[in-house]
């Protein structure tokens, strides 16, 4: 219980500094989203939440809708393929749309044509699904943002192992919305551990009152 208490303190400085090195990163200037020659290591301790841009054009035509639970409500993540002027191409989550706004017709001005930028927050692929539910490539039902899988049912390559949270910068007419990332991490690890110190502590007084009890029955007897 001691180790466990002990783990679970090394997990709150370890948390600590992930919340430090995040809010940095957010509040950071833009750099350049990762080239080909940086995938092999980028990784979510690293990178993750990064502010970065990009510029190039977006693949309307091969946008994916992703099942989305967000402040404003139910909906889809539109996840746009964006190719890169850089020569390589980047899964960017457009934002949220509600389902009335599902259909690209429905949301025609949001359809930006052409090169331009995009600014947002790296985040690493959410892979097999999400909300205890499988994607469904053939079907059309995704749950998660499964870079490598949206990758291969559009027929993409090559792609980042990353996507791309685009910031809140609106589009025309509206949607998609973004700046929507949530950015939360629970802490309950002191919490945790003053629990297993606790037990810790139970358990070494209920062990000495038994020895005290089985002493002073020996010395009885005696």
């Amino acid at each position: 219980m001691i180790a466990l208490g002990i783990w679970q303190v090394e997990r709150r400085a370890w948390k600590l500094d992930l919340i430090a090195r995040v809010e940095a990163r957010v509040d950071a200037a833009p750099v350049a989203a990762p080239g080909l020659a940086q995938w092999a290591s980028v990784s979510e301790a690293r990178d993750g939440y990064r502010r970065v841009r990009l510029q190039g054009r977006f693949l309307h035509d091969r946008e994916t809708l992703v099942q989305a639970a967000t402040v404003r409500g139910a909906g889809f993540w539109v996840l746009t393929p964006m190719a890169s002027d850089r020569g390589f191409t980047v899964l960017v989550n457009r934002g949220f749309v509600p389902a009335d706004r599902k259909a690209p017709g429905r949301r025609a001005e949001g359809q930006v044509a052409g090169e331009t930028v995009v600014t947002g927050l790296m985040r690493m692929s959410e892979p097999k699904g999400g909300f205890l539910r499988t994607n469904e490539p053939a079907a059309e039902r995704w749950y998660s943002r499964d870079v490598a899988a949206i990758a291969s049912a559009r027929g993409l390559g090559p792609v980042a192992p990353y996507f791309i949270d685009a910031d809140a910068t609106a589009n025309a007419g509206g949607y998609p919305i973004g700046g929507l990332t949530v950015i939360r991490f629970n802490n309950n690890h002191l919490g945790y551990a003053l629990t297993w110190f606790g037990l810790a502590a139970l358990l070494a007084l209920g062990a000495g009152l038994v020895v005290r009890h089985e002493l002073r029955q020996g010395e009885a007897e005696a």
